[in-house]
């Protein structure tokens, strides 16, 4: 813990913290002894768990209504943060269910917006910032789904893709500069967004959002990808490495379709 937070500490900032994965991301790391900023949409959610985080852990907390689909509001914030932040998590995602042809014109534009432009703008914003300080941890939130090709939430997946590979090269451009990059790869989380699509039981291999909060930030300086949970790790090599590429499509439309 000690060695967690004069590395990453005293300040992290994590993106998409109103709520399920975002939260347990900020009670973890505030569990850890590092301050939290908070940033979000829904501001309501953010001042309430600001208030439960400086109760329950003695940190400090601070919150701010941030639309992350809007590169501006993403720029001022990042200009005008006053703390020193070693620690960012970009947890926000946008992942409408549908077939692509039947969504709503401005949905795929959105999605794009929020987890590809987001990230690559805060990473680039908070990267110059710990360069200057030789130190610092940048978490990226990706998943199993960017594997192959997801029917239903094809652009989502594609955006996952992208999260991962931008972080293996940003884990090898910054590791020289003492900043950690990682892309966390997870599977099904029971978030409550994830509660609201799935109809069945959930699906193999998922996981609280406690636990792939934890298991991120411990992997965090170890490598450029995690992927929390034993079944998961399995199934992504099968998926990614053994299944021929229309087979492992075919194996996620089972999954999605329920969707």
């Amino acid at each position: 813990m000690k060695d967690f937070k004069s590395k990453y500490g005293p300040w992290a900032v994590v993106a998409g913290a109103s709520e399920g994965l975002g939260e347990a991301f900020a009670r973890d790391i505030a569990s850890r002894g590092i301050n939290v900023y908070l940033i979000a949409r829904r501001e309501e959610k953010l001042k309430e768990l600001t208030g439960i985080i400086q109760h329950d852990y003695k940190v400090q907390a601070q919150y701010r209504k941030v639309d992350l689909s809007d590169p501006g509001q993403i720029k001022d914030f990042f200009s005008q943060l006053d703390v020193d932040a070693g620690l960012v998590v970009y947890n926000a995602a946008y992942a409408p269910v549908g077939r692509f042809a039947e969504l709503p014109a401005e949905d795929p534009e959105k999605i794009v917006d929020v987890n590809v432009r987001g990230p690559v703008l805060v990473a680039q914003l908070v990267s110059a910032r710990m360069k200057k300080r030789g130190s610092g941890g940048i978490v990226l939130m990706s998943s199993l789904a960017g594997t192959q090709g997801s029917p239903k939430i094809a652009t989502y997946a594609a955006t996952k893709a992208f999260n991962t590979t931008f972080a293996e090269g940003l884990w090898k451009e910054l590791k020289p500069m003492g900043i950690d990059v990682l892309a966390s790869c997870a599977g099904a989380i029971l978030t409550p967004g994830y509660k609201n699509t799935q109809h069945q039981k959930p699906a193999p291999g998922t996981l609280t959002p406690e636990q792939v909060a934890a298991k991120t930030l411990n992997a965090l300086g170890k490598g450029p990808v995690t992927v929390p949970g034993t079944v998961n790790k399995l199934a992504r090599w099968f998926m990614g490495r053994i299944l021929p590429r229309r087979w492992a499509i075919n194996l996620m439309h089972q999954q999605t379709k329920k969707l």
